[in-house]
Order: C-alpha cells, then structure tokens, then sequence
C-alpha cells in the first residue's frame, strides 16, 4: 500500500482525512457537492497510516447520513476493473467497512451493494464478514452458492475451502450454510469445517520449527541460528533462558551480551534487562554503539522493556544524547519518571516535534508522558501535535493529554471531540466538553441513543447526563 498523502490541516479535505471532529462540523457547514467530494476522496483512498488500529469507517458513514449521500461513486470504486488486479484489502476494505455502518443504520442500497461485492468482488471475505454482522439469515443463504463456487470440487479447491472456514473472521454465514440440505452446500461446508479443525488440532500438537534444547548453550545457538534464517529470536530466547539458567550462567550470559554473535547478544541483553542485572545498562550503553545495527536496536528495546529506578535514573542521564538510546530515555522518563522530570520530558517533546513533525513515533510515549505528569506549559505544543497530526490515534493520546494538563480543555477541543472519529477520543469529550455550547448537550444525547455507538462512550454520556442533571 502506498503512504497516504494528507491534505493541510486547515483544509476541508485535511480535516476529514485525519478523522477530526471539526471535519465533520466544517463538512455539514459546506456546500453539500463539496462536502460529499471530499467525503468519497477519503473513503475511496484510505488516508489512514494504519488502518489496524486506526478508526474511520463510522465517522465517515454517519457523515454520509447527515449529508444524505448516495453511493454511485463506491459503487463504482468496488467493481471496478482494478478489483480482480489490486486485489490487496486496503483498497476496498474501508468502503466496504463504511456502507457496513450504513446497512446498520439501515440504508437497504448499502446492503444491496455488500451482497453484490461478496458475491464477485475480489475482497468478498471483508464484504461477507460485514453481512455477517447485519444481513439476515435469508440474504447470507442467497450467497452460498457464489461464495462457495469461487472454490473448485477438486482436492486442491477443498483444501483451500477448509483453510478459508477456518480462518473465517465471522463464522456465522459459514454455520448457516453448514445447515443447507443441498450436497454441493451443507456436506461440502461441513466437511470443511471438520477438515479445518482437524488441521487446527495437528498444529497444537504437532508445533513445527526447531526448538531450542534444555540447556543455556542451546538456547543461546537457537537464538542465533534464527537470526541467520532471518528470525529475530531474542525476546523468546530471552523468556527460555529466564527458565533454564541459573545462578552459576550468569558469567556465560554476561560474556555472551558482551561479545557473543549477535543473535545470542541480543538474547543475553534482553534476559539481562528482565533479571535487572546490575551491569546491564552499562552493556546496553556499550550495544548501542555496536557497527551491527540488530544488536544495537536490541539494546534499546531490551532498555525500554525495562523497570526499576535504577532503568529511570540511567536514562535522566541519557536523555540527552541524539541518537535511539536518548530517544529512548525520553519515552522512559515520560512512562515512568517523576514529577522532577516534567523539564526533561517537556524539551523532548518540542524537540521531538520541531525535528521530527507531529508524526513522529517518539510522541506516543511523550504525549502520553506529558498528561501523565500534568505539565501545563506543554499545552501549546500538545495543541499543535493535535492539529497537525495524520494519526487519529496519536491526536487521541494528545487530547487526553490536553484534558488533563490545559484548563481551556473543556471549552476548546473537548467540544470537537464529540464527532471525532475515535471511540476512546469521544470517551474522552464525553467527560470533560463543557455544556454551555449549544452543540453539545444535543450531541451528548444523540450519541446515548446511538445504537452504533461504543459501549465505553455510552457509559461516558449517560454518566455525565446523569451527573449534571438537575436534582428533582
């Protein structure tokens, strides 16, 4: 998939990409044309960095509803001829996840066009798990036979059959299906089913790869062996070596993490920092410098994983020095240091931002670092990582920051939050967005009785609603 390429945070386009809550307020506010051509630009070229944990399918399908849009251009997104050529799932799959949403809501030209995707599109898996959540039981029978034709009667279209059953995400149309009387439908998808657990059961049993043998030795070979196939074994080899060594491998780990081949290093350092030997920070100091860049990326994450004051203490020392480790002692202080830190985590953050953007990965564990401490002066920087940011999970992050650290929280970004495209975001407003606007009281209650709505956020409203309401 290529990078997304992000409109300015200022624009229409800019603000419905990034999944903010004023994307939609500027949205209905617009001329409606311009509104909708910036709303299918965003659903038909994913703008999302990472669509796994990133969320815009809901935003944009209830925008789509208060705008009343139509669905010709998804249309023709989805059956397209680029559809049996780009097969890869970012292509289709947050259209088909968006006109998901509007089958919930019950937009009947969304489902028609789900069912007509599942039955030829190239991704019919996502569009058959969206049915499998919506449509009813007559619609998921309609799609057996398309659904089970794209898989030959023959030993090789069989197996690939079972392997589908059993990796499905949603099972339901697959039991349905197993229920049909039909031979070509209920015996072949019973069969599968039986076929896939039987396969699922010889991998439980039967676990494929070589293992490392009882010994510290052997353990630390498997590490380096996986590194030369191409496996980075050390974070496992680190937890089996927790269980077979004892008090007398100390000097063999010790050595080995000091001037082992670079598999059994990086095990050693990682089973160092979780035993918090004394001397692993000065090993960690010394990897970090090593020409091997494995070695040297696992010395600061065998850093990072670690706890205790004395990991917290080394890395107010570290903080300082410009490359991965100081990086790293930055994110360390900011989850785990004190309120004598907040100076130290506030000039990694606008060093953070004004040399690397407000993408940069560093700022998750900033930010987060930032609210944590509740260091106050930090709220321009927070508010601009909020703006300016592609990633609707790191503008999350710096909302909760916010609420914690800016009194104008409330009165400010909290109230845009409310329409934002993040769950846990909107959890975050629901809490904390001062009901003097006008907007949001409405908005309060219009997410209580949404049945799409997350539970969490709910929970939020209703408390709040409950909370201000006044006494009888």
């Amino acid at each position: 998939m290529f990078e997304p390429v992000i409109a300015p945070s200022g624009t229409l386009l800019g603000l419905l990409q990034r999944g903010r809550g004023d994307g939609t307020l500027h949205a209905l506010a617009a001329p409606r044309a311009e509104a909708l051509g910036a709303l299918n630009h965003c659903v038909l070229h994913d703008p999302r960095h990472d669509w796994q944990v990133e969320n815009r399918s809901l935003y944009y399908a209830r925008l789509f509803l208060d705008l009343g849009g139509g669905l010709d251009e998804i249309e023709t997104h989805l059956f397209a001829a680029e559809d049996h050529l780009a097969t890869d799932d970012t292509r289709t799959g947050l259209a088909l996840s968006v006109l998901g949403h509007l089958a919930s809501y019950g937009r009947d030209d969304a489902l028609v066009l789900l069912r007509r995707y599942a039955a030829t599109g190239a991704n019919w898996a996502w569009a058959l798990d969206e049915l499998a959540l919506r449509d009813d039981d007559s619609g998921l029978r309609s799609l057996a036979g398309a659904v089970l034709g794209r898989f030959p009667a023959t030993p090789e279209g069989d197996a690939e059959l079972a392997a589908t059953v059993r990796d499905a995400f949603e099972p339901r149309p697959w039991r349905l299906w197993a229920e049909d009387r039909r031979e070509a439908v209920g015996a072949r998808v019973r069969a599968a089913r039986e076929r896939g657990s039987f396969d699922r059961w010889q991998r439980q049993m039967r676990p494929t790869g070589p293992r490392p043998g009882w010994s510290v030795e052997s353990v630390l070979d498997w590490a380096q062996q996986g590194l030369e196939r191409g496996s980075a074994l050390h974070v496992p080899a680190a937890r089996c070596l927790g269980a077979v060594a004892g008090p007398g491998d100390r000097p063999l780990i010790a050595e080995a993490a000091r001037r082992g081949p670079d598999g059994a290093r990086c095990a050693a350092l990682h089973y160092l920092a979780e035993a918090r030997d004394p001397a692993v920070l000065d090993l960690i100091e010394a990897a970090v410098a090593d020409p091997s860049r494995t070695v040297a990326d696992a010395a600061v994450a065998a850093f990072e994983r670690m706890c205790g004051e004395a990991a917290v203490d080394r890395a107010r020392g570290w903080i300082h020095r410009p490359d991965a480790l100081g990086a790293s002692a930055a994110g360390v202080l900011a989850c785990r240091g004190g309120a004598q830190d907040s100076e130290l985590v506030l000039g990694a953050l606008r060093e953070t931002v004004r040399a690397d953007g407000p993408d940069a990965p560093l700022l998750w564990a900033l930010v987060d670092g930032t609210g944590r401490l509740g260091i106050g002066c930090a709220a321009p920087v927070l508010r601009h990582v909020y703006r300016e940011t592609a990633s609707s999970q790191l503008r999350g992050r710096a909302a909760r920051a916010l609420a914690a650290a800016d009194p104008s929280f409330a009165t400010g970004f909290a109230v845009e939050c409310l329409w934002d495209c993040e769950e846990t975001t909107r959890e975050v407003a629901a809490l904390h967005a001062a009901t003097g606007d006008a907007r949001v009281a409405e908005r309060l209650r219009r997410l209580a009785a949404d049945p799409a709505e997350e539970a969490e956020v709910q929970t939020a409203v209703r408390s709040r609603i409950a909370r201000e309401a006044p006494p009888r």
